[in-house]
């Protein structure tokens, strides 16, 4: 009985410690690998910079087809660009020029 009192006594002295350490192990676990966590942060971040690539790249594309759309406007038309566009959608082609098609 003695030795029952004395562990429960240890126990009660000790609990605010214990508390406290489950606290601190469930705060540091979810700081790591949680959803709000830092391995999360870091992988959003790698996806950030991946995006604004492909965001960066898609603009130029952009820009390059907005020059080819205002060089199609009436008042404005590239004969070089209107001849390549009506071969391309036509499927002429001179006698001495081979037709190179790509996917």
């Amino acid at each position: 009985m003695n030795k029952l009192f004395s562990y429960s006594a240890v126990f009660r002295e000790n609990l605010l410690v214990l508390v406290g350490l489950c606290l601190c192990s469930y705060f540091t676990y979810h700081a790591v690998a949680g959803n709000r966590s830092l391995t999360r942060m870091h992988l959003i971040n790698s996806q950030i910079e991946t995006l604004s690539i492909e965001e960066t790249s898609l603009q130029a594309e952009n820009v390059a087809w907005n020059k080819k759309v205002s060089m199609m406007r009436p008042g404005s038309v590239d004969k070089d660009l209107l001849e390549e566009r009506a071969r391309a959608v036509l499927g002429y082609q001179k006698p001495h020029e081979f037709m190179v098609l790509s996917n």
